[in-house]
């Protein structure tokens, strides 16, 4: 009987041992490892992590917390998808448009403050880290004048993921982004 249960408890622990174990990452020539695909799982959270992220950062330099605005998200979907399509991360639409532009088109009637996109194979976190690293894409988040947030993704089927991110004043400094006639 003790034999049994200690062949039993040798071979549980082995293949707990199997589970953990993992086949070794892949690296590039670089060294560094080869992107994996992520999996963006559930898009509200990802949206709440990314604005939990941006309120949390602005909190601590005095700077109101931002909402989500239903039309920056729409521009930012818009766009992120445009560069899939385009196959290079840039600020200029297919057809010319600017972050103005597909705000206006998707109904905000704000001022937009910024747009910080991003090209990668990185999770949401790891992609809103590197733009707080960078002054410019760093200034979008925190900016003090804005209220609203905006942000949206695409994901290609190979995992390579475009991110957007817009920033709004919610109207508070009029209508400076009105189509001019």
């Amino acid at each position: 009987m003790n034999r049994r249960h200690l062949l039993l408890g040798v071979s549980a622990m082995a293949l707990s041992a199997c589970s953990t174990m993992r086949a070794p990452r892949q690296l590039g020539a670089d060294g560094r490892p080869l992107p994996s695909v992520y999996d963006i799982g559930d898009p509200a959270a990802v949206q709440f992590r990314i604005l939990d992220s941006a309120n949390a950062v602005r909190g601590a330099s005095g700077a109101p917390a931002l909402r989500f605005s239903a039309e920056l998200n729409a521009a930012a979907a818009t766009h992120s998808r445009d560069m899939a399509v385009q196959n290079r991360p840039w600020h200029f639409g297919s057809d010319g448009s600017s972050p103005i532009d597909r705000a206006r088109r998707a109904g905000y009637t704000g001022t937009v403050l910024g747009e910080n996109i991003s090209e990668t194979y990185e999770t949401e976190i790891e992609t809103f880290t590197a733009w707080m690293e960078q002054p410019d894409t760093r200034d979008v988040i925190t900016d003090p004048a804005a209220r609203d947030l905006g942000f949206a993704w695409y994901q290609e089927p190979t995992g390579k993921i475009w991110w957007t991110l817009l920033t709004g004043d919610g109207g508070s400094a009029g209508p400076a982004n009105a189509p001019r006639g």
